[in-house]
């Protein structure tokens, strides 16, 4: 199994090793199904996508499970923010697993006066015109975080936009900006040192990396979940038979102890959902991120 980057790294950590999850699979000695009989044959390429085009590679290939699309959350975000695509996310991609969910955590610099959500917002209402937000770009599930944070308090705050996570927790680190959602695998570093502050996850429930860290809905955010995750897809009208067989060995790959115990410790949750259920999930987040876009008037373009 081959790995093919189209762009810089989009949360290069998660998104390679969500590729290396699913090469976990050794496909020189897989053995066929009797639903995908000689499957695969020769190497499977796996695109790991970054800007808004990148997966048009994917949605023109053969249906044949020979080419592959990782992406992460992006994928269901892009039709409401970009005027337009050469893809469609939804009728162009066969939906196979989800394969890694990242929640978000809310941090702020440890300079900033502030020990708690409530203690943020109130600060925030008390410095209008003077509290910006990063993220790891526009319209990435970090920024639309920081919007809904926005539209949730009545905050008067300004997104900042840096080319990925890096820039953004060191302006955040140096006062540049006040407070950020990111992915738990880039802050957890910086959380455990001290220079940037927890305060709370966007999980349903607690992270077992930061058990003391409260969810957004214990923080009296009520309904406040987002997070970051990682998918796998197929060209559309790729046979099912293939699909269940990519499904099946992935969800093996995910299951395997060194792979769980990688992520976990990163702050991110292997997943393996079938494809019913990852189709029904991907449609129910692209409504959730459709509503909060047309509320903040993000736009990628």
């Amino acid at each position: 199994m081959t790995t093919q980057r189209t762009g810089p790294a989009l949360s290069r950590r998660t998104l390679l090793g969500a590729a290396a999850a699913l090469a976990a699979w050794r496909t020189a000695g897989a053995q066929p199904s009797a639903g995908a009989l000689g499957y695969p044959k020769a190497p499977i390429r796996v695109v790991v996508p970054y800007p808004p085009g990148g997966p048009t590679d994917v949605a023109k290939a053969p249906a044949d499970g020979y080419t592959l699309l990782v992406n992460a959350s992006i994928h269901v975000i892009n039709p409401y923010v970009y005027a337009s695509a050469p893809y469609d996310a939804f009728r162009d991609f066969e939906p196979v697993t989800q394969l890694v969910d990242v929640p978000l955590v809310l941090v702020v610099g440890s300079q900033l006066p502030v020990r708690n959500v409530q203690e943020l917002i109130a600060w925030a209402k008390a410095h209008p015109g003077q509290v910006n937000f990063g993220s790891a770009g526009n319209a990435s599930s970090q920024h639309l975080s920081g919007e809904l944070f926005r539209l949730k308090t009545g905050a008067q705050m300004q997104h900042v936009p840096y080319k990925g996570s890096s820039p953004a927790l060191t302006d955040l680190m140096g006062g540049q900006i006040q407070l950020m959602f990111d992915s738990m695998p880039s802050a957890m570093p910086f959380i455990a040192s001290g220079r940037l502050r927890a305060l709370a996850v966007t999980s349903a429930s607690r992270s077992p990396s930061l058990p003391d860290v409260p969810t957004m809905e214990e923080a009296g955010m009520p309904g406040f979940r987002t997070s970051t995750w990682y998918g796998l897809w197929a060209p559309k009208n790729t046979p099912q038979d293939v699909v269940q067989k990519l499904w099946t060995e992935s969800r093996r790959a995910l299951a395997e102890p060194q792979i769980v115990a990688q992520y976990r410790r990163l702050g991110a949750e292997p997943v393996g959902s079938t494809p019913a259920e990852f189709a029904r999930y991907i449609q129910a987040e692209a409504r959730k991120w459709e509503e909060i876009v047309k509320a903040s008037g993000a736009r990628a373009d």
